[in-house]
């Protein structure tokens, strides 16, 4: 065993005299059990917010074969997570994808690894906001008999302030500590299942709106697919449902047995979730078809925002449980999306990748307050911004957002394989589960950001915007990249310390050990 500490030094004096209940970090130790650890990572997930958005799209992709895209994209991130599971046994740290590609790839490659995270995150706060303000609107119409009130969603200024609003109060939630976001997911992730379960329930027991589509098997061959182009936009779409498990190794310096417990309740957040997404995905099918008029999952106006308008056909008077349900599925995932970029951001000013303020922790919430904060105000910036130049280009940078979670799932899990390269041939365990299933995983995840930076070039994909014939979401995409390194060059700049190993080593275990 190693005798250096997280940072890569020796361990001083003052790292031994911190108190018992907190991390190397500050944060709050032992305060998220397994169970906490899989409602934050489903409520992360947003299951309801992320159907009712992405059942559509995907239809429009891959037709009937909505079933066979889940389980594809269901395993990139399973093997994923288990090379990250891997990963936190021996690094347990908050900064997760930063932190271990820094030890892999070395500072560049992690700082990267880091800025990928906290974008992709910032830019799924911005539409979570953004959603919440809609379904709150429309829940008051419904509640008041007032359909007036529904459009206060289209108002500009009522939109950003309402978002500004929904935003704030998740981070002051957020700042309070890790045992209020917990006790809040617990009411909000069991409110939301139970209204799906209903929801799913009703609709194999109601009478089918397109009694000729019956369930067959063929649903769940991805190789019935028409074509690769389509394939992997669905696939991509497919991911970006199951995106967000990896809070649960976010929070790992907060859970009991921070080696072992993350791990575990990512795997089996992931696993619940695909359970979930195929039930409702099968009876939607079966319940609404995939017509493009009525209330096909191929009708344009159905897939803006499926829930919102099979509620009705399928709960009857109980359709209003269905706007409560993703209103508090966005507020959930929401509030505890904010845990990813304010740790990542923790993380990377503890080792001085960013400014040194980021690192600061309350002393009485154990909570990372400024990073908090600091996300809080980027998302709220960034849905501004976008909202006020166009529906299109937040529609768009939404898009490019499976190219960042791509991006930055791929890094870690190569980084698994590699930080691991002198034990892979120890055990056959060691080599499933450190080599052969992370780089499968991250093998995928690099074809579909490929094909999906290819087929972005074209202005089609998309809301069909384009700059100089070339299509706004490879634009968006590769400007987000582009940004990283310009302010990664500034981070360089001011701060050489990280980039130079002396607060993060760049290492790699010897015989499997840290």
């Amino acid at each position: 065993m190693s005798d250096f500490t997280e940072s890569g030094t020796l361990p001083s004096t003052a790292d031994t005299s911190r108190a018992p209940r907190a991390s190397g970090k500050g944060l709050a130790r032992g305060r998220i059990s397994l169970l906490g650890c899989v409602v934050l990572g489903i409520s992360c997930i947003a299951p309801v917010y992320t159907l009712t958005g992405a059942l559509g799209p995907t239809v429009r992709e891959v037709g009937v074969h909505l079933p066979a895209v889940f389980i594809v994209g269901f395993l990139p991130m399973l093997l994923v997570a288990l090379g990250y599971r891997e990963l936190n046994s021996k690094v347990p740290d908050s900064g997760t994808s930063f932190t271990w590609s820094t030890r892999a790839f070395g500072p560049m490659i992690g700082w990267i690894g880091g800025w990928g995270l906290v974008t992709a995150t910032t830019i799924v706060l911005s539409n979570l906001a953004g959603v919440a303000v809609e379904f709150f609107y429309l829940f008051l119409a419904q509640v008041s008999g007032e359909p007036a009130l529904a459009r206060l969603n289209d108002d500009l200024w009522v939109n950003v302030l309402t978002c500004f609003a929904f935003i704030g109060l998740a981070v002051w939630i957020c700042c309070r500590g890790i045992t209020t976001t917990k006790s809040v997911q617990y009411g909000l992730v069991g409110l939301q299942l139970a209204v799906l379960i209903g929801f799913t329930l009703a609709a194999f027991l109601g009478a089918p709106a397109n009694p000729e589509l019956e369930f067959q098997l063929d649903w769940f061959n991805p190789f019935g697919i028409d074509s690769f182009s389509a394939f992997a936009a669905g696939l991509s779409l497919s991911i970006f449902i199951f995106w967000g498990w990896d809070v649960c190794l976010t929070v790992n310096e907060e859970a009991v047995g921070s080696h072992r417990t993350p791990g575990l309740a990512a795997t089996i957040t992931v696993l619940v979730i695909l359970g979930i997404y195929l039930f409702t995905a099968i009876a939607a099918l079966r319940f609404a078809g995939i017509g493009d008029t009525g209330i096909g999952l191929g009708n344009p106006l159905i897939q803006e925002n499926v829930f919102a308008h099979l509620a009705i056909p399928v709960m009857g008077p109980l359709a209003i449980l269905m706007s409560i349900a993703v209103l508090a599925s966005t507020a959930a995932s929401l509030q505890s999306t904010f845990v990813s970029p304010a740790r990542t951001l923790l993380a990377m000013g503890y080792y001085g990748a960013v400014p040194e303020r980021f690192a600061s922790v309350h002393p009485h919430s154990r909570t990372p307050r400024y990073a908090t904060i600091s996300a809080g105000v980027a998302a709220g910036g960034f849905y501004a911004i976008m909202r006020v130049l166009s529906d299109n280009v937040l529609n768009d940078t939404i898009t490019a957002l499976g190219m960042m979670i791509c991006f930055y799932y791929a890094l870690t899990a190569f980084a698994c394989v590699w930080y691991f390269r002198t034990s892979l041939l120890d055990s056959r365990r060691h080599f499933l589960l450190r080599c052969l299933c992370p780089l499968i995983g991250g093998l995928i995840l690099t074809v579909i950001f490929v094909q999906t930076a290819v087929d972005s070039w074209d202005p089609a994909f998309g809301s069909g915007s384009e700059i100089g014939g070339i299509g706004l979401v490879f634009i968006i995409a590769a400007f987000i990249l582009l940004l990283g390194i310009v302010l990664m060059a500034i981070s360089r700049w001011r701060a050489p310390a990280f980039f130079l190993g002396t607060t993060l080593r760049h290492d790699s275990p010897v015989d499997g050990e840290q």
